[in-house]
């Protein structure tokens, strides 16, 4: 895949106002990504937070979409709506270090609320359909939604967070958003995702931080467990089916 020319991102890095944080032993300081953060850096194409349950990938990912202007449910920098105020304050203490220019398009995807974010999009906001296929996305099936508003709704010089998309995606939808990706990208586009899914952090050149209890740390490819445990598997099928089931 050729290299994309590099703009610089409309985020540039991310970091802890840790002199105003009143305690790390309070949610949402307590988790391992907020104790451990200092600062990041961010690719300026694609970056991925990956890490087991637990670790904050998605409290870091809400903290920042909300810095940077999103509903803390989903959607674009529009959306006003709340089903149920569960975000944290992290938003408040969270730097975020932007780069001289400014994105023309965006969108905070959040799978876990996108059934409201859609429900918000039919009920209070004209003609949106149009931007999304004209297609009611409840008239869609999860996959079908979640691959409408990408293609559909993302136009490019935009920055576009995703908490793991691949929720709703089959392993060829996730090769499919591999290619979304690029081509957005070279539209000047810049990606925050969390995923768990070994596909899509497969996307050449991105930036995968991966999130522990023992900290934050930098990691090629082929080195997250994610991707070590699925080759193992798939190299090695019925002896690790053998294992897992038996008595």
């Amino acid at each position: 895949m050729p290299t994309t020319r590099d703009f610089g991102g409309y985020i540039r890095s991310i970091s802890l106002k840790r002199e105003k944080v009143p305690s790390f032993d309070e949610f949402p300081f307590c988790i391992p990504v907020v104790r451990h953060l200092d600062m990041l850096d961010l690719h300026s194409g694609v970056t991925f937070l990956v890490g087991e349950n637990g670790t904050g990938k998605s409290t870091l990912l809400e903290a920042v979409a909300v810095a940077a202007g999103f509903n803390a449910e989903g959607g674009s920098r529009n959306f006003r709506f709340a089903t149920k105020e569960t975000h944290s304050s992290l938003s408040d203490y969270v730097r975020l270090v932007r780069g001289y220019r400014r994105p023309k398009d965006g969108f905070f995807l959040r799978a876990e609320t996108f059934y409201n974010a859609a429900t918000y999009l039919e009920r209070e906001v004209p003609d949106a359909l149009l931007a999304y296929g004209n297609i009611s996305l409840h008239e869609r099936s999860h996959g079908e939604a979640f691959m409408a508003l990408l293609t559909e709704r993302f136009h490019g010089n935009g920055l576009y967070i995703l908490d793991e998309p691949e929720a709703a995606l089959s392993p060829a939808r996730q090769m499919a958003l591999l290619s979304l990706l690029h081509a957005l990208v070279k539209k000047q586009s810049q990606f925050l995702i969390a995923t768990h899914s070994s596909i899509i952090m497969a996307y050449p050149e991105a930036l995968i931080y991966v999130l522990s209890a023992e900290g934050i740390h930098e990691t090629p490819y082929d080195k997250t467990e994610h991707y070590v445990v699925a080759r193992d598997f798939f190299a090695h099928t019925k002896t690790m089916i053998q294992e897992l089931t038996a008595e």
